[in-house]
Parts: C-alpha cells; sequence; structure tokens
C-alpha cells in the first residue's frame, strides 16, 4: 500500500531499526502489559521525535510526525496511543519554552530528554470533561522551596515507564491570587505512585494505570510558570496543546485502521470496486491528518485552527469507523476467526471516539464557531 510504505520509510528515517524489531514480535504480545514496545521505542531514540533540533531533538515536522505515528499504530497501537502522550506534552514543553523565551530550564529539560531518553507521562487533565488540557490537575500548597502537590491521574498512558509526569497547577500567591504553571515531577518522587485502573484487553500496552500524588514535595526548579503577559498567550498555549493532541491521537488510530486495510488489499478480497473504495474511505481520514499537520506548519495554531483541528478529527473518526467496518466485512469470517489480530485490530481502532473532546459537548460550540463566534470547548 503506497501511502503506509510511506509512512514506513519516514518512520525508517527517524527511527531506523524499530519497525523491523516490532515485526519480531507478535502482535498479542505488543499489546499486552508488559509489552517490550515502549523499550523498543526508547532505545531507537523515540522520545526526542517531535522535539525541535533546536534542543537536539530529531526536528520531525507535524507532518513526518503523523506519518511515524501512523506507521507505529499499524504495528503496535498501544505503543503509538502511549507515546502521542509522550509526544504532546514534549510538544506543550517546547511552545511553552519558546513563549517564555525562558532563561533556560525548559532548554535544559528537553535536551536532557534527548540526550537521556526520557518518557514523560501526561497528567494534564485530557480526559477530564469541560476542562482545558492545561487546566489544573492537581492541588499545590506552600512548602519549603517548593510545593507539596496532592491529586491524581486515571488514566494516566506510560504510567509503569514514565521518567517524568508533566502536570498542570494553579500556584497560591500570599496576596489571594494564583499563577498556572506546569510542574516537572519525577518518576522517583516520594509520594508518587501507580495503582490499577485499565481493565480492558484493549490498549492494555500504553500503561494505562492511575498515577497518585500523595503531599510530593516539588522544588521550585521543577516550576514553569506560564503567566504569559496579557493577551490571552496562556489560553494560546493550551490552544496550541489541543491541536497537537488531536492531531497525533487521530493519527494513531488512522494507523490501527491501516492494517486492515492493508490486508484487504495484499489478499485481495472483495472486488476491485470494493477495494477502491475501501482506500479512498482509509485516505480521506488519513488527508483529513495531513491537513492538520500542514496547518500546524503553517502557524494556523489559534482558535480557528483548533475548530479545524477539531472538524477534521471527527471527520477521521467517522470515516475510521466505516473503513473498519467495511474491511472485517471484506476479509471475512475465516480471516477473522483464523487470527486474533484482526479482531483486536478493529476493537482498538473505536478508541478515538473516548478522547476528549467527546462529539456530544463539542455540538453546541462547534455550531456557535460556524456561525462565526470563538469556539470554547468548556
Amino acid at each position: 500500500m503506497r501511502s503506509m510504505n510511506t509512512d514506513r520509510h519516514t518512520c525508517e528515517e527517524f527511527l531506523p531499526g524499530l519497525l523491523g524489531e516490532l515485526e519480531k514480535v507478535p502482535l498479542a504480545d505488543l499489546e499486552k502489559p508488559g509489552s517490550p514496545a515502549v523499550d523498543l521505542f526508547r532505545a531507537h531514540g523515540g522520545p526526542g521525535l517531535v522535539i525541535p533540533k533546536t534542543y537536539s531533538g530529531s526536528g520531525a515536522t507535524p507532518l513526518q510526525a503523523v506519518a511515524v505515528t501512523r506507521a507505529l499504530a499499524a504495528a503496535a497501537p498501544s505503543l503509538a496511543v502511549a507515546t502521542t502522550m509522550h509526544h504532546f506534552s514534549v510538544a506543550t514543553l517546547f511552545s511553552l519554552a519558546d513563549s517564555l523565551q525562558s532563561s533556560g530550564v525548559e532548554w535544559a529539560l528537553l535536551e536532557g530528554i534527548v540526550e537521556q531518553r526520557l518518557l514523560v507521562a501526561s497528567g494534564f487533565a485530557e480526559g477530564r470533561p469541560g476542562r482545558g488540557i492545561l487546566s489544573p490537575t492537581v492541588e499545590a500548597k506552600p512548602a519549603e522551596k517548593g510545593y507539596l502537590i496532592n491529586g491524581a491521574k486515571k488514566p494516566c498512558s506510560l504510567s509503569r515507564s514514565m521518567d517524568l509526569l508533566t502536570a498542570s497547577a494553579s500556584l497560591p500567591n500570599a496576596d489571594g491570587t494564583s499563577d498556572m504553571a506546569v510542574l516537572l515531577v519525577p518518576r522517583e518522587a516520594e509520594g508518587l505512585t501507580v495503582e490499577p485502573f485499565w481493565s480492558s484487553w484493549a490498549l492494555a500496552g500504553a500503561e494505562s494505570d492511575e498515577v497518585r500524588l500523595t503531599n510530593v514535595l516539588v522544588d521550585e526548579q521543577q516550576v514553569m510558570r506560564t503567566e504569559l503577559g496579557e493577551g490571552g498567550a496562556l489560553d494560546e498555549l493550551q490552544t496550541v496543546g489541543f491541536i497537537w493532541f488531536e492531531l497525533l491521537i487521530t493519527s494513531c488510530y488512522v494507523g490501527i485502521a491501516s492494517a486492515l486495510v492493508e490486508r484487504v488489499l495484499e489478499r485481495r478480497r472483495g472486488t476491485a470496486t470494493e477495494r477502491a473504495e475501501l482506500l479512498t474511505g482509509y485516505e480521506t481520514a488519513s488527508l483529513l491528518t495531513e491537513g492538520t499537520a500542514r496547518m500546524i506548519m503553517d502557524g494556523v495554531v489559534g482558535n480557528e485552527g483548533l475548530g479545524r483541528a477539531l472538524l477534521a478529527r471527527f471527520g477521521a473518526q467517522d470515516a475510521i469507523r466505516a473503513v473498519v467496518g467495511r474491511a472485517v466485512e471484506l476479509l471475512g469470517g475465516t480471516a477473522f476467526m483464523g487470527s486474533g489480530d484482526i479482531a483486536y485490530l478493529a476493537a482498538a481502532s473505536h478508541g478515538l471516539s473516548f478522547h476528549p473532546p467527546s462529539r456530544s459537548s463539542c455540538t453546541e460550540p462547534f455550531l456557535d464557531h460556524a456561525d462565526g463566534r470563538p469556539l470554547r470547548l468548556a
């Protein structure tokens, strides 16, 4: 399949050898708890994929990141979903660093992620209805040389393999005001625990369990304040992060669908017309993600860009559902019964509908946005 071959070529360019190593492991083993996929991703330099070369990263553009994500998702869906949370977190960090023109804390952190191949889990408010991605998810109380943090994130992908947890918090000031900040919590911090949460066999390899923070001391040096001055720059930062999230998480499920479409084409199932229609549906979803990637590259990352990104996400979601159902039908009962992979990929492909924002929560805001008003997800 031409488009998937292109995606694999891009993946090989940025993460040489990773797909070959993943192919050696049965899909069922890649998708269960304790999967070797995350360690393989780390060993092949995956943590630095979307970090700009300015910060010593691989410098993959949004369009290249989409291709890599789709290729990984076709081979190991849980890995793609889990590492999307890493990429989203570091994209937020380098956007924050650029916005703040900081004194070097963020720069050093990003370089450390690349050099030490650290994995970053997201403790932002993804998954919490009515909250922005950078809305506070934990409580912070002043303590000597820092803050005591309490809260939890569930599910939290990469919970077992992460080296750092990023979380948003509202920091109280003596005058009663508060500052927004991004906190960096090392995995070994006292008071950070990981508890079982994910019970489904689908995407179990993403390590999406609960991370609890109980009186975790965060030093001032682990706090990146986001007071960006006047003009709503903080809102802009939230918007950029949300667009990155929608881009990459949608690409994951497009990639999962591709694994089924490719099986249909390789086995020449159905008529030529049926195969062409199936491929058209898949490529439509692919092009929607690529349109969002190009939009980011063109700098359209404000409220208008967010509206377009969500439109692309829901359009791709509809296309994926139709494509997966048709692909399973064309592959036939014998193929379905002969391997658990087809049933697994079909089940995993439905995960996009569970990521925020839900379609129902977007209905009125979307209609308002189409009528010319700003898109307000909360």
